[in-house]
């Protein structure tokens, strides 16, 4: 069947013959071959990849970016490698509570750090955790993705090998966040990697977690397709982050699916920096009654990156409320899209959803496309959206200027105190301090020049009120 479904496809998606001895190589070894429910969510992802292929421009959701250059190139697994704590070090994010590092999509035990969590806390491998504890991660595992929808979703769940597992018991609270890093590493072929993650956080507990990908070791051709599925019991308090700062040659499509019981409170912040080529899917369901959902995002691109941000938020319980606010910066010939959608059903009276996008053009060659997008089929509601595009305000400038401060630093701070209103938004210390890091380094601050937390909002209200 499955051989059928590549050769339907094959004239439109080039190819997927390739994708087809990947998948037959990876069951061989891949972890739960005898759990029949793994094997069959395995299969039947894999088969529905191959009846759709790889999504083009004319798919609605995908208009604004072209993903050819993925299937057109024949990857492969990512081989083992092995990476000292020195080199790793300079990547981590102090303060967290554990820390689960990844090398090529393995995950690595000798560099990570799972001790000294509250009792009723488990993290660990998802491969180790499908080994001791299946039925546990049947309970969740595929339940939430969307394998028909999104066909990237659909192949991760096809090659679900290791990631992340993260198991929060009833009314348990880790104060801080949990660091999920997976690094590539420079390889002469291209190659795949296929994280996927589970974070289950039961009634009354509160956790943060934060999921980072980087590249080790100088430019190569690496994909990086990565699923997560949040599920948020009643009167939970849960914030995600994701961080991307591969290199230049890299693709990386993310997909965060978060479920919301009654009462609960997400939040989902971005950050993206690195990547050639990176799609950004944030795909909350607000499924019980009073939840409250914040997606904040930030994009940062250069030269021709393409960064695609994809929202799908979706109301289906009364009396919930959404907010979303995304900024971007787009210098050199770099393309930015966000396609926020939020869909109100009709059981959701009583609504509240907000969206919001504002982003900077720092060169007439760099590019937005901006959709701001409701459908609303209930009639007891307050929705608003709303996009901008804009240039450095050039009285600003002048001020700083006129305080001794260079041009090219004063257009840095300007920036950071742009990016900075989606960092005040975070609420663990701990990821806005590595995101502030993280973004300080970006921009090049000259020593001495770069802002320290917490006082951009302080200098940007400054700058406002004496330049008028």
């Amino acid at each position: 069947m499955r051989e059928t479904a590549v050769a339907t496809v094959a004239d439109t998606n080039t190819g997927l013959e390739s994708w087809l001895e990947n998948f037959t190589e990876f069951t061989k070894t891949a972890v739960g071959q005898k759990l029949p429910w793994l094997k069959r969510l395995r299969e039947d992802a894999f088969e529905r990849f191959c009846e759709v292929g790889f999504p083009t421009t004319r798919d609605e959701d995908w208009r604004f970016t072209n993903v050819s250059a993925i299937a057109r190139t024949s990857f492969r697994a990512a081989g083992a490698a092995e990476l000292t704590a020195e080199e790793v070090a300079p990547y981590g994010a102090a303060g967290a509570a554990a820390d689960l590092v990844f090398v090529n999509g393995r995950f690595a035990r000798e560099l990570s750090r799972v001790d000294g969590l509250p009792k009723g806390v488990t993290v660990a491998s998802l491969r180790e955790r499908i080994e001791s504890h299946p039925a546990e991660v049947e309970t969740h595992l595929g339940r939430y993705a969307d394998t028909q929808r999104d066909p990237f979703v659909a192949l991760n769940t096809a090659f679900i090998g290791d990631g992340a597992y993260v198991h929060m018991a009833r009314g348990v609270v880790v104060d801080a966040p949990i660091y999920l890093l997976y690094l590539s590493t420079k390889e002469d072929t291209a190659t795949m990697t296929h994280p996927r993650n589970l974070i289950v956080a039961e009634d009354e507990s509160q956790v943060a977690v934060i999921e980072d990908y980087a590249s080790v070791g100088g430019e190569c051709i690496a994909f990086s397709n990565a699923v997560t599925e949040l599920i948020a019991g009643e009167s939970t308090v849960a914030q995600h982050y994701l961080i991307e700062r591969e290199h230049l040659k890299a693709f990386n499509v993310s997909t965060l699916r978060i479920q919301q019981g009654r009462s609960a409170n997400v939040a989902s912040h971005s950050l993206l920096l690195g990547g050639g080529l990176v799609r950004n899917n944030v795909h909350p369901v607000l499924a019980g009654d009073g939840g409250e959902c914040l997606i904040n995002g930030l994009f940062l691109g250069t030269g021709r990156q393409h960064l695609d941000n994809y929202m799908h938020v979706e109301h289906a319980a009364p009396h919930c409320g959404s907010r979303q606010f995304y900024n971007g910066i787009l210098d050199g010939h770099s393309h930015g899209v966000f396609h926020g959608r939020i869909v109100v059903h009709k059981i959701a009276q009583k609504t509240d959803a907000k969206q919001t996008n504002r982003n900077l053009l720092l060169s007439d060659d760099a590019q937005i496309d901006t959709k701001p997008q409701l459908e609303i089929y209930a009639d007891d509601v307050k929705c608003t959206h709303g996009a901008t595009i804009g240039q450095i305000e050039e009285n600003a400038l002048f001020y700083l200027q006129s305080r001794g401060i260079s041009e090219v630093e004063a257009r840095k701070l300007l920036l950071m105190a742009f990016a900075e209103e989606c960092v005040e938004r975070m609420q663990s210390n701990v990821a806005r301090a590595h995101a502030q890091r993280l973004i300080g380094e970006h921009l090049l601050f000259t020593e001495g020049i770069a802002p320290q937390s917490g006082n951009l909002g302080r200098i940007v209200e400054r700058v406002v009120e004496e330049v008028g």
